[in-house]
């Protein structure tokens, strides 16, 4: 798993990586400051304060607050806008794993965009619970880790898999690797942790993810039953 993990890394220096990455941070910083500058002047609004220099403090203390929350907003929400090009970038790992077999069918924009929203707001919640659990010394970070290993692990093995298997097979295999899926989400759960480095997680786990549903047991040995899903049930 290590050696896909830093395979993973290599791939996010290619050509069509790069050129999501930039996609990705350009639309996550445009939505970013358009929420913080709504947000400002809604709350200098809402603010009926008579004094000019109690209503110029409240604004300096908003726009800290919006600021530093911005911060934390920044990976949910490049997950969010990730979304849209994942499937060209599992394609593309697709392909430079295995060039002649045909890569996996393309999620409609609709699931694709539940699976991106529904994983933005729950990376969101984990990291809110965190920042709570700020006080007690530990618990924050296996918390969080735990939390995002999970949750990053079905997120992504779900934007694969669904390429190539239908919703209840997709399940099915996901629950008989478990572990593995769940310790593939504790590698992209250390990366989240790192400030910076967490916007290239949804390009890493995308590549990372391919890698590992490649690697198991069922997928590796006979690949032509994985290939895009026809719409049939397959027995796994």
């Amino acid at each position: 798993m290590l050696a896909d993990a830093l395979a993973a890394f290599r791939e996010i220096l290619t050509p069509p990586f790069r050129a999501a990455l930039l996609k990705v941070l350009g639309l996550t910083l445009l939505l970013l400051v358009g929420a913080v500058a709504l947000l400002d002047h809604g709350l200098l609004l809402l603010v009926a304060v008579h004094a000019a220099w109690l209503s110029t403090l409240l604004g300096i203390v908003a726009g800290l607050g919006l600021l530093v929350g911005s911060v934390f907003l920044v990976a949910p929400v490049s997950s969010v806008v990730a979304g849209f090009f994942i499937d060209d970038l599992a394609e593309h790992v697709e392909r430079d794993l295995d060039p002649l077999s045909p890569p996996g069918r393309p999620l409609r924009i609709l699931p694709a965009l539940v699976l991106s929203v529904r994983f933005g707001a729950l990376q969101l919640g984990v990291t809110v619970l965190a920042l709570l659990l700020l006080l007690v010394p530990g618990v924050n970070a296996v918390a969080f880790l735990g939390a995002n290993a999970y949750l990053l692990g079905r997120q992504y093995y779900e934007f694969v898999a669904l390429r190539h298997l239908s919703p209840a097979d997709a399940e099915t295999l996901r629950r008989r690797h478990s572990g593995r899926i769940v310790l593939a989400g504790l590698v992209m759960a250390a990366v989240v942790s790192v400030p910076v480095l967490n916007l290239l997680t949804p390009l890493f786990a995308t590549a990372f993810m391919v890698r590992v549903f490649k690697r198991l047991p069922e997928v590796a040995a006979d690949p032509a039953r994985f290939r895009a899903w026809d719409g049939g049930r397959r027995e796994l």
